[in-house]
């Protein structure tokens, strides 16, 4: 599920990487929709014969004023254009929602707001009609036996070998994917084959299991084939790099430590300390930022004066195994394994939902996912009284706290949460670990570093939230029926504490700095740790990413030793990935305070998990 229902407009600014780009990716960088339009117009043109130009993209891409544009000028220059759009070959929008209805079950007993579903595996041969489909392929070939220039365009344009065997060149048109939501919520776009938009989050809900999916691994079959002539960030400004010039651009930056564009949400338990650290005054509280949430973040790369953004996993899949490593890759097929998010109630009107969440056997079966969701929690900031909730109470029964949260479910009866959840008492640097099926909730009056497994997917049961209205004004679903089938009852108080609070224990040390491993079990793929330190610190990736959050000091440079000028300046919370291809590593202070860095990486180990 897309986490991002809600994202801020706000963009941030500060997560800008500079990697060392060849003289020619910059200069033939274009920006602006005439410009690219100019470039790929005389590009066709100079083709003699019948040049078959493919637009492909990214859900909620909108393809025709790049069309019509190209169309114009080639037309200006004496050719002729046929322009095919790919949608008149689908199945009818009657005959997709019928397909779609396995996937997408409108069962409100078990899902209460239709957030869940199951992941469509047709791909994209599953969105055309199969005699359309011929239809089409004569009719492509027609045009280009005719001499014309045609232009094919249209989601799923370039979805297989048998219609990429007619291009002459294939265009991608990308899109950052709070855009693609923003998009939606504002009535831009609506879902592949449909001729009017779905109420919101229903698009949503389809967007992810299907549009977003089938779409996800169409693109990285193109960045596996190297096939893309043009990529286009379409997000803003059309802003536009040559195969040479991205291929240049994605393998600088998989060479460098790098941070992503993080996404603020606001929340009816949001907070006020990110809000006031960023300086974001647009926002009246924020609940999520999501400063690597993978599926949900970009990357924005300086290319001379001008600037790219695209996915982060667009920059993933080109580049995935210098990001994450073979053995990684392997593992993961290709997924980036943990998140990252800043979770906010400081100074807020409550705690989080009571929830739990799944494991792989349980995501797998049901929803068709790839992974489990564990989470942890790491304490950045606490005020009075703050507590983390985590596990049952050793003298309670769980099954009455089932059924009260069943009653509360349907009737809103109050809970007296407290007797029944354990609470561990938050201070800064403390760690908790929540392995799949472990009820919990972050409390009111703290700043956590959320790190969680793979789950592309948000599936957070919630079994008690305090009778909340959400932000839109309606009760905040509650999900005991996929809540009751995943927890475990028995991790009470005495589990908790003989497992997932751990001590912290040092696994190297010098002078002035230390390693310390704050959290590893054996129900956990990851290790959490700190690095503390006065001057500097060295590190290597040894073949695995590491991922850098600044929870104490002001900034720091994280730098290759092999290699400095490769290099990131890391402010207070910001989150940096340094990829497996850089190896040894340098931190380095720049302030005289001393510096604590939260650091996620594989276990040893982690390819048997």
């Amino acid at each position: 599920m897309s986490f991002m229902f809600n994202p801020s407009p706000y963009n941030e600014l500060s997560a800008l990487n500079k990697p060392k780009l060849k003289e020619s990716t910059v200069k033939n960088f274009v920006s602006g929709i005439a410009n690219v339009a100019e470039v790929i117009a005389n590009d066709a043109t100079g083709i003699n014969g019948g040049a078959v130009f493919a637009l492909e993209g990214y859900p909620s891409v909108e393809f025709l004023p790049l069309v019509n544009m190209c169309s114009g000028k080639i037309q200006l220059a004496g050719k002729n254009v046929v322009v095919i759009d790919v949608a008149d070959y689908y199945l009818s929008s009657e005959e997709l929602d019928k397909k779609f209805e396995p996937y997408l079950p409108m069962d409100r007993e078990k899902d209460p707001v239709l957030l869940f579903g199951k992941r469509f595996e047709e791909g994209y041969a599953g969105i055309f009609n199969p005699e359309l489909y011929k239809k089409m392929i004569n009719d492509i070939k027609d045009a280009k036996n005719a001499g014309n220039t045609v232009i094919v365009y249209g989601f799923g344009s370039a979805c297989s070998e048998e219609l990429r065997a007619f291009y002459t060149r294939i265009i991608y048109l990308d899109v950052i994917p709070k855009e693609a939501v923003l998009r939606a919520k504002s009535g831009r776009s609506k879902n592949i084959g449909d001729k009017s938009a779905k109420p919101f989050k229903l698009m949503m809900r389809r967007s992810y299991y299907v549009d977003f999916d089938i779409s996800l691994l169409l693109r990285k079959e193109l960045m596996k084939l190297n096939c893309i002539d043009y990529y286009i960030d379409s997000t803003n400004e059309y802003k536009m790099l040559q195969k040479e010039g991205f291929n240049d651009a994605m393998s600088s930056l998989a060479k460098m430590p790098f941070r992503c564009t993080p996404v603020y949400i606001e929340g009816v338990w949001g907070g006020q300390y990110v809000k006031k650290l960023r300086d974001v005054d647009s926002m009246k509280n924020i609940a999520w930022v999501f400063d690597f949430i993978p599926m949900e973040v970009s990357v924005r790369v300086k290319v001379g004066d001008d600037e790219i953004s695209m996915p982060f996993y667009t920059f993933l899949q080109c580049q995935d195994e210098a990001i994450m490593g073979k053995a990684c890759v392997d593992k993961f097929d290709g997924f980036f394994p943990i998140r990252f998010n800043y979770d906010d109630t400081f100074h807020s009107s409550g705690n989080m939902s009571i929830q739990v969440h799944s494991g792989a056997e349980y995501n797998k079966e049901n929803f068709g996912e790839f992974g489990r969701q564990d989470e942890s929690y790491y304490i950045v900031e606490a005020g009075h009284g703050a507590r983390t909730y985590l596990g049952f109470n050793d003298e309670i029964d769980p099954n009455e706290f089932l059924a009260l949260a069943k009653d509360s479910e349907k009737n809103h009866t109050v809970i007296d949460y407290k007797k029944y959840i354990n609470a561990v008492e938050s201070k800064p640097g403390v760690q908790v670990m929540i392995p799949a099926g472990t009820i919990h909730a972050s409390g009111q009056n703290q700043l956590i570093l959320e790190i969680g497994s793979l789950t592309v997917g948000s599936y957070t049961y919630k079994l008690y939230d305090y009778l909340r209205l959400d932000i839109d004004g309606v009760p905040r679903p509650i999900h005991t029926f996929h809540g009751e089938n995943v927890l475990r009852k028995e991790r009470n108080t005495t589990w908790i504490n003989n497992n997932v609070v751990q001590a912290p224990r040092t696994v190297r040390e010098g002078e002035d700095w230390r390693e310390t491993i704050l959290g590893e079990h054996e129900l956990l793929y990851f290790s959490l740790r700190h690095l503390e330190f006065e001057k500097e610190i060295e590190d290597d990736t040894n073949g695995k990413f590491h991922v850098l959050s600044l929870v104490n000091g002001q900034s720091v440079i994280i730098e290759s030793i092999d290699n400095p000028e490769l290099s990131y300046k890391q402010n207070f919370l910001d989150i940096v990935v340094v990829p497996a291809s850089v190896g040894r590593y340098r931190i380095r202070n720049l302030t005289n305070n001393p510096v604590i860095i939260h650091k996620t990486m594989l276990k040893e180990g982690f390819e048997n998990d």
